[in-house]
């Protein structure tokens, strides 16, 4: 992690390092939101702040900065497991009419 993102990290509210706590421990931005009592939009709001604050481009980038990891050029990371089958989709819900 450069310097420019560690001194990143440190300016973050503490609801976005919450956010990223909570991002690093696989929680999607359904479950996200719901342990932190607002919505999924209210997520992703924070997770656009971060980013702008850390220079992060994507999500994965967002989670090795949250893991405090540099990943060398070309390293592949591996999967991610599937949540359990009871916890909240990624996304929002849309409903048929």
């Amino acid at each position: 992690m450069d310097h420019f993102q560690q001194g990143a990290l440190q300016r973050l509210s503490a609801r976005e390092r919450e956010v990223l706590v909570y991002l690093a421990a696989g929680h999607t931005y359904a479950a996200i939101a719901h342990c932190m009592e607002v919505s999924p939009h209210t997520v992703d709001t924070y997770l656009r702040r971060i980013r702008g604050k850390t220079g992060a481009r994507h999500r994965m980038h967002l989670l090795l900065l949250a893991m405090g990891v540099t990943a060398p050029k070309g390293t592949r990371l591996p999967p991610v497991p599937a949540p359990p089958a009871s916890a909240p989709r990624t996304g929002l819900a849309v409903e048929a009419s």
